[in-house]
């Protein structure tokens, strides 16, 4: 089975997503890993290569076709980007959107990045805006639309274990081949909006 788990910056993803992969048994894949990879590879910051990113777009579509790749070979996998949803297409069998409210994103990524809500609140903004320009762009994609995604749940509303949880009974409901004991939460999960 492939899971995807979308969503923008400070949403949960990550944490729900390892979590998730974790609790089944399942390889995790996160394009926030490969697209920081690319700009390693490259030797550029994170922040440098996500500014080359609006003027070259073959960064993007590297990104994108390495997503569709794990999402083509994948079996047993989590799958996690901003366009997991749409770049995994129809080898998803089950797609995830998770959101919060700008300023709870802006206040977990500060915490998590060790910066002030108010920076945070603006590169979110920012980044935001060229990303979902380029994916207009490039792929037509309306990242506002949630008609792709079989669940989309705001994450500002639980904490990451219930979060967590909800998710995996839903991956639970969707697959009654899945183990129920495989769900309870591991305490190794990191969780960290």
């Amino acid at each position: 089975m492939l899971v995807t788990v979308s969503g923008p910056p400070g949403s949960g993803k990550s944490t729900v997503a390892s979590g998730l992969a974790e609790a089944l048994g399942y390889r995790h894949v996160s394009g926030g890993d490969i697209f920081r990879g690319l700009a390693d590879e490259r030797g550029f910051s994170l922040a440098e290569f996500n500014e080359r990113a609006e003027e070259d777009e073959s960064i993007d579509r590297e990104l994108d076709q390495r997503l569709r790749e794990y999402a083509r070979d994948g079996e047993q996998l989590v799958l996690e980007s901003r366009l997991a949803g749409w770049m995994a297409g129809d080898y998803a069998d089950l797609k995830i959107w998770l959101n919060a409210p700008l300023d709870v994103r802006a206040e977990r990524i500060a915490e998590r990045e060790g910066k002030s809500s108010e920076q945070a609140r603006e590169e979110t903004v920012e980044r935001e805006a060229s990303e979902k320009l380029r994916y207009d762009e490039y792929y037509n994609i309306d990242f506002e639309s949630l008609e792709i995604y079989d669940l989309a749940l705001n994450t500002a509303r639980w904490s990451p274990e219930v979060t967590l949880e909800f998710v995996s009974t839903v991956v639970e409901e969707y697959d009654p081949g899945v183990d129920e004991g495989r769900f309870e939460i591991p305490e190794t999960v990191r969780y960290e909006f």
